[in-house]
């Protein structure tokens, strides 16, 4: 895809502005039971994201909000979905964890930690066989590196060389575990075993990001099989929106504030004219204003269709109509 700052610059502070209003919306009572933040890691999504075309498809995590955005969702139907409006992309269904855009390519967030790199292997396997000229980006964090699903996605892309982009969110931690108490050797040996090909990038880099999938995905498309991407980052925020009323204590202050000081809104807005910046600012905050209202202006479900879109086949679920 041709590269455009501006439009990279946009998506960072898009996810970001979505999450933080998303945070506002979990305080008023909006969206229950929470959500997982992805504040700190916008770059990844967008540089990733803008690397691939329209037809690619994306699989991501319960931490899974920039990845959809990041692929073309709308933001309205998007906070319609974590809301659990009728008019979310799921109709309501899918909420935070389990949102999905199949007209965007974004076959789901996936609350299964790991499980994200088996469902688009075999989704980009089977499209492949079609005949369908695509790749595939499934995202997981450090936690997911010692998941046997994970690992036998890793197999069966490289045996088979299946085009997938294998990117891994290393923000430092597992929930509240320190990826060095949980991950023996390093993260990018493991495609090593598997014959592929692996890089480490910055992650609050949104360029660096964009141009070292740009080049893994010019390799896939010329048939060279999956290839795995470390993106460092650091997760601004709680791990899930339940820390801001327990308040746990497993990250250092001065570890949150150093992390901090790196910003990939900030990173990719300096290569902005300021003018530039505060116009797409402004065009951000309305683009989240309409989707706040239109969020909140959406009925929820009607209870009497809760065993609908249950199956693809058409089929209801045992005792259903």
């Amino acid at each position: 895809m041709t590269h455009d700052p501006v439009r990279l610059y946009r998506t960072v502070r898009l996810i970001r502005r979505f999450e933080e209003r998303a945070i506002e919306l979990v305080r008023a009572g909006e969206i229950v039971g929470g959500i997982h933040p992805y504040l700190g890691q916008e770059g990844i999504a967008a540089g990733v994201c803008a690397a691939l075309r329209g037809g690619d498809l994306v699989t991501g995590t319960h931490r899974g909000h920039g990845h959809v955005l990041a692929k073309g969702a709308d933001p309205a139907r998007m906070l319609a979905e974590l809301c659990g409006r009728a008019t979310g992309l799921n109709r309501g269904r899918g909420g935070s964890m389990h949102a999905a855009d199949f007209g965007v390519g974004v076959l789901g967030a996936n609350a299964i930690v790991g499980a994200a790199g088996a469902i688009l292997t075999g989704a980009v396997w089977a499209r492949r066989r079609r005949g369908d000229d695509l790749v595939g980006a499934t995202f997981f964090g450090d936690g997911a590196v010692n998941e046997g699903m994970l690992l036998e996605a890793f197999n069966l892309a490289a045996l088979w060389r299946v085009p997938v982009l294998f990117v891994c969110e290393n923000n430092g931690y597992a929930t509240t575990m320190p990826v060095d108490g949980a991950v023996a050797g390093t993260i990018v040996g493991r495609a090593a075993a598997f014959g592929m090909p692996a890089a480490a990038v910055d992650g609050q880099d949104p360029e660096a990001v964009r141009a070292a999938t740009a080049a893994a995905v010019d390799r896939m498309r010329a048939g060279g099989g999956p290839e795995l991407l470390e993106a460092h980052t650091y997760r601004f925020d709680a791990h899930h929106t339940f820390e801001h009323v327990v308040r746990l204590d497993y990250r250092p202050p001065e570890e949150v504030t150093r992390g901090r000081s790196r910003d990939p809104v900030a990173i990719q807005g300096a290569r902005l004219p300021l003018s530039v910046r505060e116009s797409v600012d402004a065009e951000v905050e309305a683009t989240l204003a309409a989707a706040v209202e239109f969020a909140l202006a959406s009925p929820a479900p009607d209870p009497a269709g809760a065993l609908e879109h249950l199956y693809a086949s058409g089929l209801t679920a045992r005792g259903g109509s």
